[in-house]
């Protein structure tokens, strides 16, 4: 885009990284940055420090690997929660998602996304063998294949029903509540919760 079309080489800066940002197009990002020019210094210092801050100061769980302000995040580290059943999600929406259904007290694992041989993504990249060590470690009875019901997904529970068959652990998916096809983050939360108490067998979901 032609600089001349920006009153200033600032504001131009600004809107390239407002347009890096997933779904914000430049028109967007113009309407941001205009936005935030016209808030008080300190609201804008205020929504830049918060960023820098959740960026150098986020950790990753080292139970789940969900996101946490400490090495064990909330939900791992609460004594109330179910340790002996694992559900296992693609990523720290589907977390969100899943908690805020209110139907789980168990804990999570995060894999940190799905196999995906066209993105180049495979088993290697994702959190498996970590939650192949929890099943090994003894205290887990059941692990929940809570993951996208596309074919990326069904592709990851199938590999990692294949990792853990054999073991002693009750492996089970969501019911067909959510639709073939459906992303988590995108059901509503009384499916969504239906889909979980009312888990199957994944043996059963095979060749369906």
């Amino acid at each position: 885009m032609n600089i001349d079309k920006y009153p200033s080489r600032l504001l131009e800066a600004a809107v390239n990284e407002f347009s890096k940002l997933p779904g914000i197009g430049r028109k967007s990002a113009l309407r941001l940055v205009l936005h935030l020019l016209r808030q008080d210094k300190e609201d804008v210092n205020s929504f830049g420090n918060s960023l820098i801050q959740l960026r150098n100061e986020i950790k990753h769980c080292k139970v789940c690997h969900n996101i946490s302000d400490n090495d064990t995040c909330q939900i791992c580290s609460n004594p109330s929660r179910n340790e002996s059943v694992i559900c296992v999600v693609e990523n720290i929406r589907d977390v969100m998602s899943l908690e805020n259904t209110h139907q789980f007290n168990g804990l999570y694992h995060v894999l940190g996304g799905i196999i995906s041989p066209m993105d180049g993504i495979g088993p290697a990249e994702l959190e498996i063998d970590s939650l192949i060590e929890r099943v090994d470690s003894g205290k887990v009875i059941e692990i929940i294949l809570a993951l996208s019901t596309t074919m990326e997904g069904d592709t990851t529970n199938f590999y990692i029903y294949r990792k853990l068959k054999g073991k002693e652990v009750k492996i089970s998916t969501l019911a067909r509540g959510v639709s073939i096809g459906d992303e988590l983050e995108y059901t509503d939360e009384i499916t969504l919760g239906r889909s979980l108490m009312n888990r199957v067998p994944f043996e059963s979901s095979l060749g369906k």
